[in-house]
């Protein structure tokens, strides 16, 4: 977040902008890079400590906060605090219009019409790999299923160039799917 600090009737220190950096961590924060750029200024009347701060957040959204006191640390604390509450709101609008991730399930179409589909019925389907087709011989792939972790290999024969699957049985013995024709 861009910050520019200005004071009117006050020399704005190292000291007083490191102040405000303190003050304004917890809101930038927050916001993240949704903070888009801040204006503060400070202002002297007679013994009253004047804060302002604007922050500008993406989608034209412009939070404000303002403090009289007497000293600098306790008037940019407050404007800061007014930033930090309409900085929550805000986020809190942010979070509620974001739209939930819902699996989407299918329903898998019945030869007898239109009925409920009942647990048995409905499928899932879950990609937990993806798997690279090599050429390798049939031996090549009876060693490369020991290997893995799934149990099988899916790979291209050179022999027939057509690809194939191998895998363990469930009686130790190794099975080969080959597409007809």
């Amino acid at each position: 977040m861009r910050l520019t600090v200005t004071g009117r009737h006050v020399v704005v220190t190292t000291r007083i902008r490191q102040l405000v950096e303190k003050k304004l961590t917890r809101m930038v924060r927050m916001l993240g890079t949704r903070a888009v750029s801040g204006h503060v200024e400070l202002s002297l009347e007679k013994i009253r400590h004047v804060a302002e701060i604007l922050v500008h957040a993406r989608g034209g959204h412009l939070l404000q906060g303002r403090a009289v006191t007497t000293s600098w640390g306790e008037s940019v604390g407050d404007a800061a605090d007014h930033i930090v509450q309409q900085a929550e709101t805000l986020k809190g609008k942010w979070e509620t219009r974001k739209r939930a991730v819902r699996p989407v399930k299918r329903i898998a179409a019945s030869a007898s019409g239109a009925t409920f589909p009942t647990a048995e019925t409905v499928r899932r389907i879950v990609r937990a790999k993806r798997y690279s087709v090599k050429p390798m011989s049939l031996d090549q792939a009876a060693a490369a299923v020991g290997e893995t972790e799934d149990a099988f290999v899916v790979f291209r024969n050179p022999l027939t160039d057509v690809v194939s699957v191998m895998f363990r049985r469930g009686d130790g013995d190794l099975g080969l799917i080959e597409p007809q024709g």
